[in-house]
């Protein structure tokens, strides 16, 4: 018995949101009194898999596949699954990112296992088997519990913080039961973008929206990024209205986000917005409306004109590096 891991991998790197997976796999597995394994599918360097050791996964199956660099998540579940009966694994940990998010239905309907996406606690396992989530765009929490002999978790990403240690894993090669009749979906092209923080795994995001007035001002947003380190946002308008590219939508029919810090510029805060931003853990606002509706969610809000509180803002955080 043991607690399989789902590592996800990009270009031969593994993202930060699957050490967090591992390390959230392996304090389940210490509570269960057993081992954590991780798999990873694709070509990916050996020192890469060797870090998932740090995070408390004490083996690590790679299956050095080049088919499965891209992940089709129909092939991914059924090798997730073969491994997960291979290692007599009761518990299946997944990262809700994308990848998790399609791959973790399917692994739990071939095990008729329970699932629960998008965890924000460990397991509570003095009275059965039940896993904390949020509900209702995040406006609330949901106690589920296990009751199936197997269980499926994606973990909510940026919401464990990582803990690295000293551990080291095993890497072991594991075959993969899939022929070339299983990859019925080929990629043709890939489009990735270079050089920027994933908004997914970002733990600081600038965000702006309609209240910049063009695209041309858009370098009060990415001035004070630079000077944070962190990624950049927009709201659904501003996408719609083509100022920044769609992957920078963030919000219910974007992408959903969970940094440390999100500071929003320019923004009203309708609630489709605040859906995809609301599990921050601290939010700013500036806006110079002192009735947005953002600033009923906001932790800290600045009442202003963002073409002078920002750069203010920019340049007091450049004095203080």
């Amino acid at each position: 018995m043991s607690v399989l891991i789902f590592a996800d991998q990009f270009q031969g790197k593994i993202k930060k949101a699957a050490f967090e997976a591992v390390q959230y796999g392996a304090k389940v597995a210490q509570q269960a009194g057993t081992t954590a394994t991780a798999i990873v599918l694709g070509e990916a360097d050996n020192a890469e898999l060797a870090a998932l050791g740090n995070y408390g996964a004490q083996k690590v199956l790679q299956v050095a596949d080049a088919r499965l660099n891209e992940i089709d998540s129909s092939v991914g579940a059924k090798v997730i699954v073969a491994a997960a009966e291979a290692e007599n694994a009761q518990v299946i940990i997944l990262s809700h990112n994308f990848d998790g998010r399609a791959i973790a239905p399917r692994v739990a309907a071939r095990l008729q296992a329970g699932l629960v996406t998008g965890a924000i606690s460990l397991p509570d396992t003095a009275n059965g088997f039940t896993v904390k989530k949020t509900v209702f765009s995040g406006k609330a929490f949901a106690n589920v519990n296990i009751t199936s002999a197997r269980k499926v978790i994606t973990v909510m990403p940026n919401t464990f913080p990582l803990e690295k240690t000293d551990a080291t894993a095993t890497v072991e090669a594991f075959q993969a039961p899939v022929s070339d009749a299983d990859f019925k979906v080929k990629a043709t092209s890939v489009e990735t973008v270079s050089g920027e923080i994933p908004l997914t795994e970002a733990e600081t995001i600038v965000s702006g929206g309609r209240g910049l007035k063009g695209p041309e001002n858009w370098g009060l947003v990415e001035d004070l990024a630079k000077a944070l380190g962190a990624a950049t946002a927009c709201s659904r308008p501003v996408a719609d209205s083509g100022w920044r590219p769609h992957h920078e939508h963030v919000g219910q029919t974007g992408l959903t986000v969970r940094p440390n810090l999100y500071i929003a510029i320019g923004i009203s805060g309708a609630i489709q917005h605040l859906a995809g931003v609301n599990g921050s853990k601290v939010i700013v606002v500036i806006n110079k409306d002192p009735e947005a509706p953002f600033f009923k969610a906001a932790d800290y809000g600045i009442v202003g004109d963002a073409f002078e509180v920002v750069p203010r803002l920019t340049e007091a955080v450049k004095k203080l590096q």
